[in-house]
This record gives C-alpha cells, structure tokens and sequence, in this order.
C-alpha cells in the first residue's frame, strides 16, 4: 500500500502532494514500483495536526481519487478518514477502501456506512485522537490490550454485517516507542482475530527517535521493521517508499515459501 498524502503537513514532508502532476507522477512511480493498493488521504493525523473541516478534506481527497481511477481504473485505491461521509463520497467517485484511523471512534455513522457500502474496511486500533493520543499509552499489557480493544469494535461490526475487515495495529498511535516494539514483537496475537493484519511504520518516530535521526533517514529502518511485520504474517505493508517496500516482500515471500 502506497501513501498519497493530499495534505501540506503530513509528518514526513516528501510525502505531500501540492499539485495533480505531482500526485499523479508519484502514483505512476508507485505503481511501477509494485503497490497494489494507493492510500489517499487529505488530513494528517499526526499528534497536534489540525483535524480541518469536512468541506476542506472532501475537496482535497474527491478530486485526486477521480484523477487516480480515472487513469489507473484497475488499481485498488483506499481512502484515509475517519468520517463517514467522506468515506462515502470517495467510495461513489472510485475508492475501493475505506482506511479509518480511529476505528470509528470519531464518527458514530462509520460503522453504518461501512455496512451500507459493503466495501473492505480497515479497522485500526487507537485511543483519543490527534490532541490527546500521547498521554492515553496506558496499557497492562500492550499487545493483549490492543487486541482485546481490537475484538470490540469487531464484534460490533460483524453484527452490522461487515464482512471484508483488515486489521491495523495502529503503531505510534496511542503507543510509545517501547510499547511499538513490544506490540511488533507479539503482532502474531492478532492472528486471533482471524482478519488479515496491516501494519503501517513506514518512517514514523518509533524508528528515528530510536536511531537519533529523522523521518527523511529512516527508510533503513523502515525496511527492517516491514521485514519483521512480513515474518510475523503481516498481509499489507502501508508505506511510502514502494519500490523498496516490494523488494523486501519479494525477498521475504522467498525465505517464507
């Protein structure tokens, strides 16, 4: 999974798309380089980012999902929000995914609208939201914890009759760099749930605050970390440097066979 971010203030800055030649390069090189699936997203939810209005998101994701099916009309392409309409829209323009960061905490009508749409929803685990999320990392147990939380809002959306359900440990959110790595190391608990697992660490602090570098050095990293997500029977990696992304499946997919 390749991440477009329609939004100037995304964390790790190379990842911002300004214009539609821009974005539409971007997702040509990510497609030649192996993605499957393009994330698009127009709101940074990093801790501290403006959370925007609903107006501002739609008119940033509605037009670059239009232009990216309407070029690549076989590509799976997800939509990064947590609102329902958003969601919504962006499915009727084209999305196949609808990619939810809050996991439906955010807007009691996702969960709804998922089972209306019938599309595959990625459930990821979180608590509070882009204001608070650093100082609710409270856990007994991270990896259990997460899961259990995780097994809530699944049961809730079974019962609505949502039936394609990807689960996303939701690595930096809500987590600290220890908590990430021990959540990494036990990620096979989420084989209880019995959905297939993403994980998305692609550039993020529990990689350079470890290192003492930034988002820009962390592509070694990153490699490392997707490799161990791979071993640990990940089936989507959410990234932005695809082709090496791929290169690191290809080569894991080869050890595991």
């Amino acid at each position: 999974m390749g991440i477009i971010n329609v939004t100037p203030d995304s964390f790790y800055k190379e990842s911002r798309m300004g214009n539609s030649s821009q974005l539409m390069d971007e997702v040509t090189a990510m497609i030649d380089g192996g993605a499957h699936i393009i994330d698009v997203g127009g709101i940074s939810t990093r801790p501290g980012a403006d959370l925007m209005t609903n107006t501002e998101e739609l008119s940033r994701v509605i037009p670059a999902i239009k232009e990216i099916r309407e070029k690549f009309p076989k590509i799976l392409i997800s939509v990064d929000t947590f609102r329902a309409d958003v969601a919504k829209q962006a499915v009727l323009v084209g999305a196949n995914i609808i990619n939810d960061v809050y996991g439906g905490r955010y807007d009691d009508k996702m969960f709804d609208t998922v089972a209306e749409l019938q599309v595959p929803y990625i459930l990821m685990h979180s608590r509070g939201d882009a204001s608070n999320m650093k100082s609710l990392d409270n856990y007994n147990d991270v990896a259990a914890d997460v899961c259990l939380e995780l097994s809530e809002n699944l049961w809730e959306l079974r019962a609505k009759g949502v039936k394609d359900i990807i689960i996303d440990p939701g690595f930096g959110f809500a987590k600290n760099v220890e908590q990430n790595y021990e959540l990494l190391k036990h990620l096979s608990v989420l084989n209880l749930l019995e959905c297939p697992v993403l994980i998305g660490v692609s550039r993020k602090s529990m990689i350079y605050k470890l290192l003492n570098s930034s988002p820009q050095e962390a592509l070694n990293g990153t490699s490392v970390l997707n490799t161990i997500g791979l071993v640990k029977n990940a089936s989507i990696i959410r990234v932005h440097d695809v082709k090496e992304a791929s290169e690191v499946a290809k080569i894991v997919r080869n050890l595991m066979r």
